[in-house]
């Protein structure tokens, strides 16, 4: 079982999504009350990279 299985199974999402976010790049602007735990989701979302400022 990969990492993204139940990602990936997701008719909206599917391999080709899940293969965009690895490759995407965020950016989070303050590491506040909502940067925080944003950050969380994307990383456990498969996000590639991310960038704290």
């Amino acid at each position: 079982m990969s990492r993204w299985s139940r990602q990936t199974i997701l008719p909206e999402v599917g391999m080709d999504g899940q293969k965009k976010l690895l490759n995407a790049t965020v950016a989070i602007v303050g590491m506040g009350g909502l940067g925080c735990p944003a950050a969380q989701s994307l990383i456990t979302a498969g996000v590639g990279k991310l960038i704290l400022i």
